[in-house]
């Protein structure tokens, strides 16, 4: 099995394993996009997953396709100019945290509103859930961070217990998973770093 499918499949299999034992605490539903909004890093491995979903929507609903291309135009011209990366490969450069596009939060920093590209405004979903990121694949239910501790989204778990949040608690084999297939297709790939997701669909 492709070892890219693979991974997918235990995330996702992860991901309803938590939602189970999340209960009533995670809140995620369609329409809800508030993790759909600021720019944030993927993998490469992630942006050629993309790619190949919107391949996939070309043939099946060429318009929705064309909608994903025009918004990631749109998306380019607003970020590019803060852009902390080879704006030719679209690589994001080792230090782009310290950016402004990542570090600046006044209410109307781009890098905490500008929608991805793959969100329907109208509808509150993505137009490419299938092939969306790992990064959105585990957004919502407790997860452990660098540092040890649970983190979980602000919508969600707000009147749960600290023992009800543990309970829910992603595989926390995940990260380390993730961090080993990326490197993989790197490798094979002969990439390094990071992108966005507008800069993946750019060439899609």
């Amino acid at each position: 099995m492709n070892l890219s499918v693979e991974f997918v499949q235990i995330v996702d299999a992860a991901l309803v394993s938590s939602t189970q034992r999340s209960g009533p605490h995670l809140v995620c539903r369609p329409g809800c996009t508030q993790c759909c909004h600021g720019v944030f890093p993927i993998s490469h491995q992630d942006a050629a997953r993309l790619r190949e979903g919107l391949d996939a929507l070309e043939q099946l609903d060429p318009q929705r396709a064309a909608q994903i291309r025009t918004r990631t135009v749109e998306s380019l011209a607003r970020i590019s100019p803060l852009f902390p990366g080879d704006h030719a490969t679209g690589i994001l450069y080792e230090d782009y945290e310290d950016s402004m596009l990542f570090t600046d939060e006044s209410d109307n920093s781009i890098g905490d509103t500008e929608p991805c590209p793959a969100l329907d405004p109208t509808t509150g979903t993505c137009d490419l859930y299938e092939h969306r990121p790992i990064v959105c694949r585990t957004f919502g239910p407790p997860m452990r961070t660098p540092e040890g501790n649970l983190a979980t989204c602000e919508l969600c778990f707000i009147h749960a217990s600290t023992e009800e949040i543990a309970a829910a608690e992603l595989d926390p084999t995940i990260p380390s998973l993730e961090a080993d297939s990326n490197a993989a297709y790197n490798a094979a790939h002969n990439l390094h770093g990071e992108t966005l997701v507008a800069y993946a669909l750019r060439s899609a």
